[in-house]
């Protein structure tokens, strides 16, 4: 007898659960197993819905920098450093949130980690070495605005994630959002 998975020469092959190949003359009751199939597309989509629904978008990223910067700039440095840190809406969204650093690359506002505010920013290091408000200082050295991908803790899951995060210079001040990715 042919082992699954094995072509036999004139049979017509079909997928089967243990992601094999089988003969369709198998008695493989594809039908009977639809309620398992759709069973299993579900909970997948539930997944990865819930997946979304903690996780912000790069996009959505984009967004609330933007206005944290109109924020900054209309109310100004001391008021909009206490919002971003308390995440007073919109600063403040699943794993979204708003980071500062000062000119001495000094954390001065973290609405997902306020515990961290003056503390230097640059205890946070990359793969390479470089500290995370140092690359925000670089990045947006050249026209204002940059991005710099890092892995940092993920204030809803807990977990060490990639993160993909937006800044850009107000004041003295650098400033950035940045969306997480578990991948």
């Amino acid at each position: 007898m042919e082992r699954a998975g094995t072509f036999i020469a004139g049979q017509t092959l079909t997928w089967r659960r243990e992601f094999s190949f089988l003969p369709i003359n198998a008695n493989v009751n594809i039908t009977a197993r639809l309620p398992v199939y759709a069973a299993r597309v579900l909970i997948l989509s539930l997944g990865m819905a819930a997946f979304a629904a903690d996780h912000g978008t790069p996009a959505e990223a984009r967004a609330m920098l933007r206005k944290a910067i109109s924020h900054y700039r209309s109310v100004g440095r001391k008021q909009a450093l206490a919002d971003f840190t308390a995440k007073k809406p919109p600063f403040g969204d699943r794993d979204l949130y708003v980071v500062c650093f000062d000119s001495n690359g000094i954390i001065v506002a973290n609405g997902g980690f306020p515990s961290n505010v003056d503390t230097p920013g640059d205890e946070v290091i990359d793969v390479t070495g470089l500290g995370v408000a140092t690359a925000a200082r670089e990045a947006t050295a050249s026209n204002g605005d940059g991005v710099v991908r890092y892995r940092w803790v993920n204030p809803v899951t807990h977990n060490l994630e990639s993160k993909l995060a937006f800044f850009a210079r107000v004041g003295d001040d650098v400033c950035g959002v940045g969306a997480y990715s578990p991948k």
